[in-house]
């Protein structure tokens, strides 16, 4: 098994409210010339938990993060005009992403939590996940 260090989150930058699927993405990341889908979840408008690649695999997420990461993946991230960051998260994606960071902390007791905005000029995923961890007490 990997070691994990860190869990890091993120937006599939898609347009609020458009479906997107663990097939969409994964096509995504093989046209950029990945093996698969890079990241480990990938969490559905209606909050459903997919998963994408297993956890005992590198992830292709986080340039310089991947050996001991898992990535996490919200659809959406952009206002409806497909330009401007926005934090889409619906409730039912919220309340999913809360209980998936908690089963993933009981497995990784000692991984922190971090936006992909932490190590890369981007706004994905579109919040600031040190506050919103810090409102939830995870």
């Amino acid at each position: 098994m990997r070691k994990i260090t860190e869990i890091i989150i993120h937006c599939t930058a898609t347009p609020e409210g458009r479906a997107t699927t663990v097939a969409d993405v994964t096509a995504w990341h093989k046209q950029r010339g990945f093996t698969t889908i890079g990241y480990h979840y990938l969490i559905g408008l209606n909050g459903e938990v997919w998963k994408g690649r297993e956890e005992n695999i590198m992830g292709a997420h986080c340039q310089g993060h991947n050996e001991f990461s898992i990535g996490v993946c919200y659809v959406g991230g952009l206002a409806k005009d497909g330009k401007t960051a926005k934090d889409t998260r619906t409730a039912a994606q919220t309340s999913s992403l809360m209980q998936l960071l908690k089963d993933l902390k009981l497995r990784y007791p000692g991984a922190t939590i971090h936006g992909h905005n932490e190590y890369a000029a981007k706004a994905c995923p579109s919040f600031n996940v040190k506050n919103w961890i810090n409102t939830i007490k995870l």
